[in-house]
């Protein structure tokens, strides 16, 4: 004898009652481990001040202040320096040494880069000390003004193209940054497990940027789902990959700096599976919510459709997604250790070899643990979705 199951309508797909509770329950268990979680290992901001002090920015005295470029000379012959060229006069726009005007030395890259007159520098002000007058010394390049335009171009952009959706996801990525700068940052400064802080980070930035840009509904739910299990495999997978491949964590002078500031406090495996986590988020969310869209769309076309059929339609969108989505990892990865990967190219030795340093070996463990999970976040996704958007008449014997 057959009977029918209660069913709720979203949109144009019918939703099974009790397999909606399932991810309900499962989506709400996830948040409160998720709350616990920030509470558990919300930073200590003492250790953080602590490794704070022994790494000051400048000296005891030297102050950072804005100056403006007035004149640049001439430039050094290549492979040459001097006093009388690669200097800028600058004049001195606050702090104690408010307009006071000095010559500075800067580096030949940045002579080249076209610095000119009205821009801005970050100049060392060594005071007056030991019959020594006050002094000026180049520190960097004041970027604000070009990068707040690029932020605004930015902003601009998605919301003309996105409309609402667009400006939502400025919040969240706005949102995401916060969480990054004020949790993750500080937990693993004050020696929280790295691989922990970053399954929190990642979920809690997931469930506030997709809700807040998708909205509120099964499918968005759906994806969350998708994307929490990927998040999960790449933590399990990224963990083993680091132990089977002996990685330090350490893979240049920068890891060796933080280390010397902050001591035995941290455990630089672990800030590798975060990064690992971290690294592939945006993508992660990218196929999750792809695959459900998917899966609600074929529904919709083909209500009476059955579940294994819809899975196997969506699969096939999945599957050309995960192959362009491969590319715009590894490229990614490759722009952004393009130096790195042009350093080792330079020693001249064979490509294993390469892979084998620390350096490269850490980027393609990340490049690859990212890419696993979220390819396998990709059936797993449309399995959820095609499971809960069943057929308008969904009947049990």
């Amino acid at each position: 004898m057959a009977h029918s199951h209660r069913a709720a309508p979203d949109g144009d797909v019918t939703i099974g009652g009790h397999v909606r509770l399932i991810l309900h329950v499962a989506l709400v268990l996830a948040a409160l481990a998720t709350v616990v979680g920030l509470v558990a290992l919300w930073p200590d901001h003492g250790d953080v001040d602590r490794v704070r002090a022994q790494a000051p920015y400048a000296a005891p005295g030297v102050t950072t202040p804005d100056a403006e470029v007035v004149s640049v000379g001439p430039a050094c012959p290549k492979g040459r320096t001097a006093q009388d060229c690669d200097t800028v006069h600058v004049r001195v726009l606050e702090g104690a040494g408010k307009g006071d005007r000095a010559d500075v030395q800067v580096p030949p890259e940045v002579t080249s880069s076209g610095i000119s007159r009205g821009d801005h520098l970050e100049v060392f002000r060594t005071p007056a000390k030991n019959g020594q007058p006050v002094s000026y010394t180049f520190s960097s390049v004041r970027r604000t003004v070009p990068l707040l335009w690029l932020t605004i171009l930015f902003v601009v952009v998605v919301v003309a193209v996105a409309g609402r959706r667009g400006a939502m996801a400025v919040v969240g990525l706005v949102v995401s940054g916060a969480t990054l700068y004020y949790f993750l940052l500080p937990a693993l400064l004050s020696g929280k497990p790295g691989l922990a802080v970053a399954c929190v980070s990642a979920s809690a930035i997931m469930f506030v940027v997709l809700y807040t840009t998708h909205g509120w509904s099964l499918r968005t739910s759906t994806a969350l789902a998708g994307t929490l299990v990927g998040i999960g495999l790449t933590a399990l997978i990224g963990s083993i990959a680091i132990g089977q491949a002996h990685l330090t964590g350490i893979a240049d002078e920068t890891g060796g700096t933080l280390s010397t500031f902050a001591g035995g406090g941290l455990d630089f495996q672990g800030l590798l599976a975060c990064s690992m986590v971290l690294a592939g988020l945006g993508v992660l969310n990218d196929v999750t919510i792809t695959q459900a869209s998917s899966v609600w769309e074929l529904r919709a076309a083909a209500p009476h459709a059955g579940r294994r059929q819809i899975f196997t339609s969506a699969m096939r969108i999945g599957r050309d997604h995960i192959a362009s989505t491969i590319y715009t990892i590894v490229f990614a990865y490759a722009g952004a250790a393009l130096v790195v990967l042009m350093l080792l190219y330079v020693y001249n030795r064979s490509l294993l070899d390469l892979a084998s340093t620390e350096s490269l070996a850490e980027e393609v463990a990340r490049t690859f643990t990212s890419a696993i999970g979220l390819i396998l976040a990709v059936p797993v996704t449309t399995a959820i979705a095609a499971l809960i958007a069943g057929p308008v008449e969904d009947h049990d014997a």
